[in-house]
């Protein structure tokens, strides 16, 4: 008889971990299944560091789910006695009327933030690092930070035990269909029963899902680090901030001080993006399973790799962040210290995702959207305990859903 819960959680990285905590503090029986251990690079909530910002570009509707995320954020900081996030203020740099530029001055003005406009003169002024184009300017946010990831994940994971949460890793979902009103989800080692299941699986959620059309894509994210070559105290957080640089049209890179050995770079989705749920060049194809089964691969091995990605950058993605370094923080052009690369669910529009899935309900279907996505996974977590125990929340998520309101389309964003 497979043992039974409220809920299942399927992928304990930023969305499920937080998820698994929030529905654990509201007093359900939980489980949560992981194919590796933390903290690993498989998936994208890795990387010591990740930008948190309330100027989101993406789209004005994100503002309102940052500002609840921040609070949660540091309501897990505290419980779990350790800092998660650091405020270094934050710059998003381009042309005037760019898309990075201009939409974080659209959600300023929609949500009434307080951001300043920089020209290049002042930018260079205030942070030496920095060697922004002569057109360029960055539109300032104080409050911007970092997020330190791996801490973030396990202050989850350790306050949802505390709560009474079943975490299973190196137990990957293999699996699942309904069952009555329910669900049964099969791993390589048994079979567990739930009223409720949350797919929060990353670049592995096409192959739980088979036949659906989702509003995802995974890519590859480089991240590097670089040893100061110029001016070190530069680089240091009090000085130099976080940044999202546009440095040619809807192309992006993000810029973080030195928070340990090396200043940190990330690339937009080096490699491409390729369509998540074909066989060829991505994640294998899920089968056609009947009876609402969605077979993601076989027991052995668990979800298919999504691509095989490398783990470490490529020699022409090492060329590429030296080539932005040299045009815009020349003093971080130093050795490569090291590198890391793995693949990442990104919506084209940039926005995540929550919804039911349309023919099993009992399935919440949940992802970050892109790299950016993990700033807002507290407040995520929360959504979906609102959905699962009360039906309801107070949050809009209509441009969040499978199928979403029209919206121009963009190059997700490369946050770390």
């Amino acid at each position: 008889m497979p043992r039974s819960f409220d809920a299942i959680v399927v992928g304990l990285g930023a969305t499920g971990s937080v998820s698994l905590r929030a529905l654990a503090r509201r007093g359900w029986r939980v489980l949560g299944l992981e194919r590796s251990s933390f903290p690993h690079e498989r998936g994208s909530s890795h990387g010591r560091s990740q930008i948190i910002r309330e100027a989101c570009f993406e789209h004005p509707a994100c503002v309102p789910f940052i500002r609840r995320a921040r609070l949660l954020w540091e309501e897990l900081e505290r419980e779990a006695g350790r800092r998660l996030l650091l405020e270094t203020g934050g710059l998003m740099v381009g042309e005037p009327g760019g898309m990075l530029v201009e939409g974080a001055l659209r959600s300023a003005r929609e949500h009434g933030l307080a951001l300043e406009v920089l020209d290049a003169g002042e930018i260079r002024r205030r942070f030496p690092a920095f060697a922004p184009g002569d057109r360029m300017v960055g539109v300032w946010e104080p409050r911007a930070g970092v997020l330190f990831p791996e801490r973030c994940i396990a202050a989850a994971l350790a306050t949802a035990r505390l709560y009474g949460a079943v975490v299973r890793e190196h137990e990957p979902a293999v699996g699942w269909r309904r069952e009555g009103a329910g669900v049964e989800v099969r791993t390589p080692r048994g079979r567990y029963r739930a009223d409720r299941l949350v797919l929060a699986a990353g670049a592995r959620l096409a192959p739980l899902v088979p036949g659906l059309e989702l509003p995802l894509a995974v890519g590859r994210l480089v991240q590097l680090w670089f040893e100061p070559a110029g001016d070190r105290p530069a680089f240091a957080p009090e000085r130099c901030p976080i940044a999202i640089w546009e440095h040619q049209a809807g192309r992006f890179f993000c810029s973080f001080p030195e928070l340990e050995p090396g200043v940190k770079v990330a690339l937009d989705h080096g490699g491409g993006i390729t369509d998540a749920g074909r066989a060829q060049g991505g994640i294998t194809d899920a089968g056609r399973a009947q009876g609402g089964i969605a077979d993601a691969g076989r027991a052995q091995g668990g979800i298919a790799d999504a691509g095989r990605a490398e783990c470490e950058a490529g020699a022409d993605e090492v060329r590429a962040a030296r080539d932005l370094l040299r045009r815009h923080l020349p003093g971080a052009d130093g050795p490569l210290l090291s590198s890391a690369a793995c693949p990442c669910a990104g919506a084209p529009d940039g926005r995540f995702l929550v919804d039911s899935h349309p023919e099993h309900p009992q399935a919440l279907l949940v992802s970050a959207g892109s790299r950016h996505g993990f700033q807002f996974a507290p407040a995520i977590g929360e959504i979906v305990s609102d959905l699962l125990v009360e039906g309801e929340t107070r949050f809009d998520l209509d441009p969040f859903r499978l199928e979403r309101p029209a919206h121009a389309p963009r190059t997700a964003s490369p946050e770390p």
